[in-house]
């Protein structure tokens, strides 16, 4: 289909929303439809796809023409490096200083800085750079740039991971398991979900292979005492849940009462009776206090810079800095040392982020295990491998999207000792 001026238009009024990285990108966009609802399916699906393709290469679209370049002309150059429409055809829809100024646009990138090459800010590589060589950093920045694949879990108190692919299959929908996730699915394309009678059944939930792992490492048993400390929106608590057969007593914790609400629904299909969501003050509640030493497990996916799911959200490298980090790795060491708290003699504590930045992951667990002797540590490749996971890991879980498919994540098992 030709390219028309009322999508570049459109694109375009989009990308100029999203680039002040005031917000996240995909709540901008969310925005931005609802206040256009004659766009076409098609229309919107380009204008996504383009501000997206935009935000992942923006380092290099601004290598190219210089950081002043606005939306528009970093919206043509784009679509003309990486979305596989030529001059020729640019040029119809083109002002003429803006086609002069794409035929003038910087290509030979061997000099660039490598910050550029692999779309990272500097201060991430400067930090990256601290533990990594550098043809470490850009094999990481590389898998960081392409487009994550959609993987969806199988409520396995609904149904099995087999009868789950024959239904996708029987509606059209091409899926593989998961290579390491017993209970995963990798589907091909990016079908909506949102209205097949697998999603509205509650018998499929979409979260990404690694994020499955983090709750396959808390590996929480039926009748136990299990707390999902910064549950969000819900989706490993709905993990948990179902891994122990509705049974026992898992609370879902968080200190906002919105993603608290976008659990109930899900909550809803997924037919489990055994979760107590819970609005926390703080880390420092007295809820917390009241179950001190009483909880068998307990899951920290701590709030962190979310560096891990670039794949995803390419505009969050751009509304991150150092000093946010600094602030998060505060806030990170205050949960985790709050949330170890609740648990009792013997019982396992998992830390986790989808970060890939050593100082909200290994640097937090070995400064916790440094004040607190009655933890150590569990080897997560061993606890894997238990469960007939075969994932070669050391002591902790690290997950990299070039690597193994996933998102970037990091977990840590705490065990703390009898």
């Amino acid at each position: 289909m030709e390219l028309q001026n009322a999508q570049i238009s459109a694109a375009e009024a989009a990308l100029e929303q999203v680039l002040p990285f005031s917000q996240p990108a995909d709540s901008v966009l969310s925005h931005f439809f609802r206040e256009r609802r004659k766009l076409g399916s098609s229309d919107r699906h380009f204008v996504a796809e383009s501000v997206f393709g935009v935000l992942r290469h923006l380092l290099t679209l601004r290598q190219m023409l210089g950081d002043n370049a606005n939306a528009r002309l970093l919206l043509l150059a784009y679509l003309n490096r990486f979305g596989g429409i030529s001059l020729r055809e640019l040029e119809k829809l083109c002002r003429p200083q803006e086609a002069e100024q794409l035929k003038q646009m910087q290509r030979d990138s061997e000099n660039w800085p490598l910050a550029v090459k692999i779309e990272m800010p500097q201060w991430v590589v400067d930090k990256l750079s601290a533990y990594m060589d550098e043809a470490q950093i850009r094999v990481l920045g590389q898998g960081l740039q392409q487009p994550a694949p959609l993987d969806v879990r199988v409520n396995t108190l609904l149904a099995s991971r087999d009868d789950i692919l024959g239904a996708l299959a029987g509606s059209g929908l091409k899926g593989e398991p998961t290579p390491y996730s017993p209970i995963g699915i990798r589907l091909e394309g990016k079908p909506a979900l949102n209205k097949h009678p697998m999603f509205n059944a509650g018998k499929i939930e979409v979260q990404d292979e690694g994020s499955q792992l983090l709750g396959l490492l808390l590996a929480p048993k039926r009748g136990e005492m299990v707390v999902d400390f910064c549950a969000g929106a819900g989706g490993k608590t709905l993990l948990l849940g179902a891994l122990m057969s509705s049974t026992g007593r898992l609370y879902a914790f968080d200190v906002s009462e919105r993603r608290l609400a976008n659990l109930k629904p899900r909550l809803k299909r997924s037919g489990l009776s055994n979760v107590q969501p819970q609005l926390l003050g703080s880390e420092n509640d007295p809820r917390i206090k009241r179950l001190a030493g009483k909880i068998d497990r307990v899951l920290v996916d701590a709030p962190c810079s979310g560096l891990g799911t670039l794949r995803r959200n390419p505009d969050l490298k751009f509304r991150q800095s150092a000093k946010s980090v600094e602030e998060l790795t505060k806030k990170q060491a205050a949960i985790l040392a709050s949330a170890a708290k609740l648990v009792k003699n013997g019982g396992r504590l998992v830390y986790a982020t989808c970060s890939i930045l050593r100082e909200e992951n290994r640097d937090i667990v070995d400064a916790f295990l440094s004040a607190n002797p009655d933890f150590k540590l569990l080897p997560a490749g061993e606890l894997l491998a238990k469960q007939g996971i075969k994932l070669e890991m050391g002591e902790c879980l690290i997950m990299s999207p070039a690597q193994h498919g996933t998102d970037g994540f990091f977990a840590a098992v705490l065990e703390r000792q009898v």
